[in-house]
């Protein structure tokens, strides 16, 4: 099974406009009805040529999608759908994600969505994204949340750099889950964090013991690096104990995507993303900060991107 995501074309209006009217028309019935319901195809046209659209397809075929919107520095979420077949699956998760990484490329800042009062589990899937609830309207809440950070590394030093200026925000308690190809950089990233902690070391990739404990050299919290890669399900990493050292460490799960967002309500998510091309070493690191905890502690890395 192959799951492609991708920007909307304005040709892709009719299968994004069958996409919304399938996700919505499965949903109960409200009063009033959603708007998503009225929409024609030239509607979704023209919201994709004025703002932008998202589509989503598993094994070719349409299963999901969105709109948005632009307004200056922020963006707004609309028509959020998957349809019945693919609900359950990942795939709303999969798109979100994708799409907050494409808009924070675009150096856009905040990003809303709004969701209905009479379906309390959607604004519930929404603040396990991150999102948290700015304020009432009609039939609903708007939330909200901070955009990732994107930082554009030309090489491993730089990626070391980035690590030990991470390090100076850190506090015991904190949970960082990376995430990236193979040979992006989390490892690398992680010893500059060590670096910034002053942790003993050496920093190494832990995939064979699956975690390592480096103590602080002058008081400060320890460094807990995991290494999830092999790891199919957060009860496989439930099993390594974690929780005894949360609260005195900052712990570093690589590969922790879908198994470590347990561990912590507000974690530091860090996505790595490599070019296709094997010569050329710059990485686009995006920091996602979840909860108050980040308020306003990554812009400055956002004015070093």
């Amino acid at each position: 099974m192959s799951i492609e995501i991708r920007f909307a074309k304005a040709s892709d209006a009719p299968a994004l406009h069958d996409v919304i009217r399938a996700a919505f028309g499965a949903r109960p019935a409200v009063d009033p009805p959603a708007d998503a319901l009225q929409d024609t195809v030239d509607d979704v046209r023209a919201a994709i040529e004025s703002g932008a659209g998202v589509i989503v397809e598993r094994d070719g075929i349409p299963v999901a999608g969105l709109l948005v919107e632009f307004d200056g520095p922020a963006a707004t979420l609309r028509r959020v759908a998957v349809v019945p077949e693919a609900a359950g699956a990942g795939v709303g998760v999969q798109m979100v994600a994708t799409t907050l990484l494409a808009l924070a490329d675009m150096d856009l800042r905040r990003v809303e969505v709004v969701a209905r009062s009479e379906f309390p589990k959607n604004i519930q899937w929404w603040e396990r994204a991150g999102f948290r609830r700015a304020r009432a309207v009609a039939n609903g809440w708007i939330l909200e949340r901070s955009l990732p950070v994107a930082v554009r590394v030309p090489d491993a030093d730089a990626m070391r750099t980035l690590g030990r200026r991470l390090a100076g925000v850190l506090r015991a308690g904190d949970v960082i889950v990376a995430s990236g190809p193979l040979g992006a950089g989390k490892t690398t990233l992680t010893q500059g964090i060590g670096e910034g902690l002053d942790v003993e070391g050496p920093v190494i990739s832990p995939t064979f013991v699956l975690s390592r404990v480096h103590r602080s050299r002058r008081g400060g919290p320890s460094l807990v690096h995991v290494d999830a890669y092999r790891l199919g399900s957060p009860d496989e990493l439930q099993d390594i104990d974690l929780q005894e050292s949360l609260a005195d460490a900052v712990t570093l799960v690589e590969w922790g995507r879908g198994v470590a967002e347990w561990l912590s309500d507000e974690p530091l998510e860090i996505d790595i993303q490599r070019s296709d091309d094997p010569a050329d070493d710059e990485r686009v690191v995006h920091l996602f900060g979840i909860g108050t905890r980040w308020d306003g502690v990554l812009e400055s890395f956002r004015e070093h991107a």
